[in-house]
């Protein structure tokens, strides 16, 4: 970890739920972080011991962009249902009132996804499963200000 962070206020909101695999109509049964972490984990970046899914959070009224990620792995062939996808990966902290626990920012970059958008104010994170964090729960995230670039709307 490094000094250059910033932190901002978000809730936790619904997504797609084709991340875990819960949602109903999803192609991807197991859900598509269980089918994509070994390709991450061959390109370097190990997510084993992280929840199969992602952390939705809304730091509305801010956006994100980013701007030079720790990991991005292009071409990603992860599945046969559509072509191959780039994705960034930027190190974060979750912070849930007094513990803080280590993530992901995740980034399938729109460019090459096909489906199940979020729109700028949406940050998805793996990490560890979290006790009693669900929809609605408020929690501050800390991110590295040198990979990821928080904007007022």
């Amino acid at each position: 970890m490094n000094d250059h962070w910033t932190t901002v206020t978000g809730v936790v909101r619904p997504g797609h739920q084709v991340a875990s695999g819960m949602a109903q109509d999803s192609p991807y049964p197991a859900g598509t972080i269980a089918m994509q972490m070994p390709f991450f984990r061959e390109r370097g970046l190990d997510l084993t011991n992280f929840f199969q899914g992602t952390l939705n959070i809304s730091i509305h009224p801010h956006t994100f962009s980013m701007r030079s990620p720790e990991y991005t792995f292009r071409n990603v062939n992860w599945t046969t249902e559509h072509p191959p996808e780039d994705f960034s990966f930027s190190c974060c902290r979750v912070i849930v009132e007094n513990d803080e626990y280590e993530g992901w920012v995740y980034y399938p970059h729109p460019e090459t996804k096909i489906r199940n958008f979020q729109d700028s104010t949406i940050i998805e994170v793996i990490a560890p499963w979290i006790p009693n964090v669900g929809y609605g729960a408020e929690v501050k995230l800390r991110v590295n200000s040198e990979e990821i670039v928080i904007r007022d709307a």
